[in-house]
């Protein structure tokens, strides 16, 4: 007879893992899926009919604390809570560091302020604290708005029907521009490039937008399309199925009680794009950076090719970015080198080529310097 793993969750968590998942149907022999919205009642009497030997769940608000409540006796690995359970493996995105990674990008644009748009949920309280204790040293304004009851008010997660709330167009037009916004994820930030539209705001000129989870769905459908921080979606299904087997199998190695998946940086669409910029020069800089990242340019081989003044151009990158033409070139090379490390298997000399450093000692050094750590304990 064929062992059976129940499948717990939305259709769009489900949608994130299938791909990597589906790599262990053939071990495990099948996956029964039932929808996280159904009456907990109904969810009870259907476990009891599949008679699964491993459950695989979704943390929802109330319904967490139902599917425990069934005190099911077998392993059982939640997704997408940073909350610890007796006997339950949690697994997440680090949320603290996904605010990290958008606050790294929007601080490399010469922006007037820097925002986080938030729902009031868990995920995005620990968002928005990331963001900020990585803009704290920073001498910009820095404002939050929370949208209160958006979630309650979609019906799904890839509608978005209702208008923002006068608060919120307040803050919006009150905001010094240009400035950079953080939304806490892509629906919400789809739906705050909306709300720019609607009061005559420019995306990306007067506010850019920075969403997460990077939801094709959701970020190509937006206009303009939507930038977000990245979260490897095959390594963390890679996790989960291979934990549920360690589990199933009777491993150790699953004893502990959270594991975080780390983001992989920022993918950037209109409505962020560093080319967005007033200045010629900067934009043909910036075209000439990413355009050949892969190649071992240097600052000086940069002016040559623009015939532009290298004094005149690290002073317009002081003034615009805060930062040298040559340290914005290497932040984009371990941009480049970290979404690479975990999303690829390359090794990390075949990265170092990629991303223009040639030489994996010269990225080690690079790449700890502006991560604070090398990038084989990164990968990790």
């Amino acid at each position: 007879m064929n062992q059976t793993v129940a499948i717990v969750m939305s259709e769009v968590f489900l949608r994130r893992l299938t791909p990597a998942l589906s790599a262990f149907s053939g071990r495990m022999q099948d996956y029964r899926i039932l929808s996280i919205h159904r009456p907990i009642e109904e969810v009870g009497e259907l476990l009891k009919e599949i008679n699964p030997i491993g459950l695989i769940s979704e943390w929802l608000p109330q319904k967490a604390d139902d599917l425990l409540g069934l005190n099911l006796k077998i392993p059982h690995v939640m997704v997408g809570t940073h909350n610890r359970f007796a006997g339950v493996l949690s697994v997440d995105v680090d949320d603290l560091a996904v605010g990290r990674e958008a606050a790294d990008a929007l601080s490399q644009v010469g922006f007037k302020s820097l925002t986080c748009l938030g729902n009031g949920t868990p995920y995005s309280n620990l968002r928005i604290q990331g963001f900020e204790d990585s803009v704290r040293k920073s001498e910009l304004p820095f404002f939050t708005h929370t949208e209160l009851g958006f979630e309650e008010r979609r019906m799904r997660y890839s509608e978005s029907f209702h208008d923002p709330s006068e608060e919120m167009k307040s803050w919006l037009m009150e905001l010094p521009k240009p400035c950079g916004i953080f939304a806490v994820h892509d629906p919400l930030g789809r739906f705050l490039s909306g709300a720019c539209s609607q009061l005559g705001i420019r995306v990306p000129d007067d506010v850019a937008i920075i969403g997460a989870n990077n939801d094709p769905l959701v970020c190509g459908l937006t206009y303009p399309m939507l930038s977000s921080v990245s979260i490897p979606w095959d390594n963390f299904g890679q996790f989960v199925g291979s934990s549920m087997q360690r589990m199933i199998d009777g491993g150790s190695g699953w004893k502990r009680t959270l594991h975080l998946i780390q983001p992989s940086g920022v993918i950037f669409r209109h409505s962020a794009n560093h080319l967005a910029v007033r200045d010629k020069t900067l934009r043909r800089s910036l075209s000439f950076m990413t355009e050949r990242i892969k190649e071992p340019i240097t600052v000086s081989i940069l002016c040559d090719q623009l015939r532009i003044a290298r004094r005149s151009l690290e002073r317009k990158f002081k003034e615009s970015f805060n930062c040298t033409p040559w340290e914005m070139l290497c932040q984009l090379r371990v941009n480049e080198a970290k979404r690479l490390l975990m999303e690829t298997g390359h090794p990390i000399s075949r990265i170092s080529e990629l991303c223009g450093f040639n030489d994996p000692e010269r990225m080690a050094v690079v790449f700890k310097r502006l991560t604070g750590q090398p990038p084989s304990r990164f990968r990790k």
